[in-house]
């Protein structure tokens, strides 16, 4: 049985952040396989791991390195499935790894999590397979909610130390909050197509759904639409804050819940891919937009993320790598798309 996931380790020090990818994928019921490859003392040995692994039906590959984590980008430069980078922290706080990881030049993107978030990593990569796999989608629906309840737990453990003459609890209905985020998931599974009674509506739904924070951010936002439109990939594209106009976000994510993934666009503090991942099983991919200190604000915004909330973070102001990225999610399962994505690599020093 082939891997669905193959794991790449910079060193056997990485191991650790890799066994918390593994638990999720064990959680999920996902195959993977995983290696230590160097992408500077191993160089050759990771090349032919990605073009053997690409060939052979892997859909996904997991880059786990620090330093100057060149890994997952070298291991993208060689396949046209989707690479997500995790940056781990061996010297300057993982930051080092992080820049290394995502400012990848357009046409080889990796969607980087935060700094030591194996589980995301995986979660991510089970999210991409979902588009395609009704089953790990239903999974990874039950994994949140396992992260909701651990949430839970973690504040009845804190609230059972306080003992201050003024702590003042508000009884607040837990269980009615939990129903009322059951209905939630339940209305969202409906809109993820988790039935298959729901086929006709994806028919006639856009594959990707771009939203942009602000219209500041719509000239980034272009360069991701126009390469969505030389791969013939359907899409819809809003401007709307989850800050300014809250109700109007979440009803438009209700909307277009029959997408396959969204694109995220967005700059300052970057509440957009916050807003999204919270409503959300399917991929969102973030480009942090260059508004305030050259962009940084945003990346570290978008880029670290809890547990169980990934978003696929690429380069500041890359729209182009942000649709490259879903081109290749969407590749896994569709022949066209995947076609186009193979024309398009093997031109890429011609056209730029």
């Amino acid at each position: 049985m082939k891997p669905n996931v193959m794991i790449l380790l910079g060193s056997a020090s990485d191991f650790k952040i890799a066994e918390k990818a593994i638990d999720v994928f064990e959680t999920i019921g996902i195959s993977y396989d995983i290696k230590v490859a160097s992408a500077h003392r191993t160089h050759e040995k990771v090349k032919n791991i990605m073009i053997e692994c690409t060939e052979s039906g892997v859909d996904v590959f997991l880059g786990i390195a620090g330093l100057s984590a060149h890994l997952p980008g070298i291991m993208a430069a060689n396949t046209y499935k989707p690479v997500i980078g995790v940056p781990v922290d061996v010297k300057l706080g993982g930051l080092d790894a992080l820049f290394a990881s995502v400012q990848m030049p357009f046409g080889a993107p990796v969607a980087t999590v935060g700094i030591d978030r194996g589980e995301n990593g995986a979660l991510l990569a089970s999210q991409i397979i979902g588009i395609h796999d009704r089953k790990v989608r239903q999974k990874v629906s039950t994994l949140r909610t396992d992260f909701f309840d651990k949430v839970q737990k973690d504040e009845e453990k804190i609230l059972k130390k306080i003992n201050g003459s003024y702590y003042s609890p508000i009884n607040l209905n837990i269980q009615n909050f939990k129903s009322r985020s059951g209905s939630e998931n339940k209305e969202l599974n409906k809109n993820q197509n988790f039935d298959s009674n729901n086929d006709e509506n994806k028919k006639n739904s856009p594959s990707i759904s771009v939203i942009a924070g602000s219209y500041s951010d719509m000239k980034i936002a272009k360069k991701t639409t126009n390469f969505l439109d030389k791969m013939q990939i359907s899409y819809d594209i809003s401007v709307i804050s989850p800050i300014r106009y809250p109700e109007r976000f979440e009803n438009y994510l209700k909307n277009t819940g029959d997408v396959d993934l969204y694109i995220a666009i967005t700059g300052l503090s970057a509440h957009v891919t916050g807003a999204i991942v919270a409503k959300t099983e399917k991929p969102v991919i973030g480009v942090p937009c260059p508004i305030h200190l050259d962009g940084i604000d945003a990346l570290f915004s978008m880029v670290n993320m809890p547990p169980g909330v990934p978003v696929a973070t690429v380069g500041i102001g890359n729209g182009g790598n942000a649709a490259f990225l879903a081109s290749e999610m969407l590749g896994i399962g569709d022949k066209k798309v995947m076609e186009n994505i193979l024309g398009f690599k093997s031109n890429i020093d011609r056209l730029q």
